[in-house]
């Protein structure tokens, strides 16, 4: 089938095209075009874009815009496009010429044959101003700073590299202006710097606007080649013992369309996934080749620095642990840090990361997996969907801007996508979560999260806790899980307003740290939540407020517990005729009988949200004690107290100044 020279194509006018081509293929001859403004294109099997037949022809075209996206169905190995004419894709990146983004090529380089074919540099252009051919190309320098104008784009090649099943830092391997990437592998490029206003074909000036706020339209960047498709193989090694970083590997989304995440991590960490359900089942076994996460580089924004040890940034944390696999898993912020020039994290830090929605994977985005076992993690066309960017949609590049938590829990809107997922039977809520955030030294913000999952256990579970990615930082909070001393970001289990959560705290120097609740997503199982100290008996509220405490060197494996239940206000108060509890506001005191001489052992008086304001121990055998309560602010309060049996009641009383 051929497609004419100055088509513009709609969705419905492919449809009815493709209806017609038993195969469920699409041909585009040389010198024509397809132009698709913000659609879907799905073709089941193979797409061939025909390239220069004659030294006065043009390569085909096929142009994806305002965020138009290709879906194939096709189940080949290495794909099955074929052409030397050119798909044609945005993406933006988010930083200026400093700072770094992740991509994964959507395309790979031109090729008569079928098959998916080696992505290098100079494919990336500025976006176009005409229908026709590379009319504005990129140039690459081999200056350490990139560059944009209304003329043209300019990219840095000093940047480029990739790395592959590697844990040594120093192993990343230059690809520069002549190297080329495997289809699946990505790529780092840093940014660039100016302006360019000129809108590209098919845009208005008012799809780029330039300054805060807007698309950083000096970062957009055309890819073009012949788009990949099919079954995409991603090298991965089992970790390597005596290593200072895990084995990982820099892949991404290797398509012209978003993916569902989920799909490729559960399904590559052992799992079974029926899409049609969304029910996953961990199995392990052969297909149990990479941990089950996914780690996204964020470089702080505006970076001003190319010196390693200048950089500011961190990983951030994708778990796939909804409650089905088409609903929207767990990303946990990075925890800005420095870098020595090894690659290892310094003691100096800087803010919090910003938070980003990950299920559906956009075009170009590139992300790190770690490996479990010697092998291949395989990327499939069923895992593509027609999803856009934006938070709303849970696909979101690395974009400069932040995602507002709230309860989600509608269902999805239809979603086109190659697996036949009927998505409006989904929710799009995240399972209830809940970011606790560590103030260290009042440096820098380390966030970790809790979240709440039925079908997890309280013990590891792949792909639903995470491992923290960083190497061993001198200070430190974290996750524990019994019988794993890994450091875990992400920690997923069922919920139980009983359950206590392990805490730990790490100083190698004496540190101060202070702990409360960032953020609360989903989730409404308990009013409070609590920070138990288990040295001191003490609970602390964490929901309303900062807990502070200053630590010498140590790990803190087994003081600290999140907690839902203060105990220490829990009481039974079928001992309370043995003693009678008075609050006298006249005198501002507080007066306990004790008529059966009854041994007591401590008195304890709390505020209403279990704050402890003061505690009375080892008072021996008195017929009355009085604790006095003035400068006590007026409110509800609760008086705790256990005798030397270890019954335990209490009696709430009101205080309030008398006027």
């Amino acid at each position: 089938m051929i497609m004419k020279k100055f088509l513009v194509l709609l969705v419905y006018f492919m449809t009815l095209i493709l209806s017609f081509n038993a195969n469920g293929q699409l041909f585009i001859k040389d010198n024509s075009y397809i132009f698709n403004k913000g659609s879907l294109v799905y073709v089941t099997n193979d797409v061939e874009l025909q390239g220069d037949v004659d030294v006065n022809l043009v390569p085909s075209n096929f142009y994806l815009r305002n965020e138009g996206q290709l879906l194939q169905g096709g189940t080949v190995a290495n794909g099955s496009n074929k052409g030397t004419g050119h798909l044609s894709v945005f993406q933006d990146g988010t930083s200026n010429n400093y700072g770094y983004n992740y991509w994964c090529s959507p395309v790979g380089v031109g090729a008569v044959a079928a098959g998916n074919n080696v992505f290098s540099l100079n494919p990336i252009i500025r976006r176009p101003t005409s229908v026709t051919g590379f009319d504005v190309p990129n140039y690459i320098t081999s200056s350490y700073n990139g560059f944009t104008t209304n003329a043209g784009l300019t990219i840095s090649a000093a940047w480029i590299y990739k790395y592959s099943t590697s844990s040594d830092y120093s192993q990343w391997s230059y690809v520069g202006p002549t190297g080329t990437v495997n289809s699946g592998l990505g790529f780092t490029m840093k940014g660039v710097t100016g302006d360019d206003n000129t809108p590209g074909i098919g845009e208005a000036s008012f799809n780029n606007p330039i300054g805060a706020g807007g698309i950083n339209d000096n970062q957009r960047y055309d890819f073009r080649g012949k788009p990949n498709d099919g079954i995409i193989s991603i090298p991965v090694l089992a970790p390597t013992l005596g290593t200072q970083y895990p084995n990982s590997t820099l892949t991404g989304n290797p398509y012209p369309s978003a993916i569902n995440l989920n799909y490729f991590l559960l399904e590559n960490s052992g799992y079974t996934v029926n899409y049609t359900t969304g029910i996953y089942n961990f199995i392990g076994g052969p297909t149990q080749v990479i941990n089950g996460n996914a780690y996204y580089w964020e470089h702080i924004k505006p970076a001003n620095t190319h010196n390693l040890t200048g950089y500011v940034g961190g990983y951030g944390y994708y778990a796939p642990n909804g409650v089905t696999a088409n609903s929207p898993g767990t990303y946990n912020n990075p925890s800005w840090s420095t870098y020595n020039i090894d690659g290892s994290v310094n003691t100096t830090f800087a803010g919090a990361g910003v938070a980003y929605k990950r299920m559906f994977c956009p075009i170009g985005q590139g992300f790190m997996v770690q490996g479990y076992a010697n092998g291949n993690a395989v990327m499939k066309n069923i895992y593509r969907a027609f999803v856009k960017e934006g938070s709303g949609n849970n696909s979101e590049f690395e974009k400069n801007s932040s995602t507002s938590s709230s309860v989600d829990g509608e269902n999805w809107d239809a979603i086109a996508n190659v697996a036949g997922v009927d998505y409006t039977q989904f929710s799009n809520a995240q399972v209830p979560q809940i970011k606790i955030h560590t103030i260290l030294n009042n440096q820098s913000t380390k966030e970790i999260t809790l979240a709440f999952n039925p079908n997890t256990t309280d013990g590891f579970d792949v792909a639903m806790d995470v491992i923290s990615y960083e190497s061993n930082p001198p200070t430190d909070a974290y996750f524990s899980i019994a019988g794993n001393s890994n450091p875990f970001v992400i920690t997923t289990l069922a919920f139980d307003i009983n359950k206590r959560v392990p805490f730990t705290l790490k100083a190698e120097d004496t540190s101060t740290f202070k702990i409360n609740v960032g953020d609360i997503i989903n989730f409404s199982g308990s009013e409070n939540i609590y920070l138990f100290d288990v040295q001191t008996g003490i609970y602390h509220d964490i929901k309303n407020g900062f807990f502070e405490i200053n630590l010498p060197v140590g790990t803190y494996t087994n003081r600290f517990e999140v907690t839902f239940i203060n105990s220490a206000l829990s009481i039974d108060n079928s001992a309370l005729m043995n003693f009678s509890i008075v609050q006298n506001n006249t005198n501002q005191l507080l007066s306990i009988s004790n008529p059966k001489s009854l041994d007591v052992k401590s008195v304890g008086l709390f505020d209403i949200t279990g704050k402890l304001i003061f505690k009375k121990i080892n008072l021996g055998v008195k017929s009355t004690y009085e604790f006095s309560t003035s400068g006590l602010s007026d409110g509800l309060y609760l008086v705790k107290l256990n005798d030397i049996n270890g019954k335990s009641i209490g009696q709430k009383i009101i205080i309030e100044k008398v006027k």
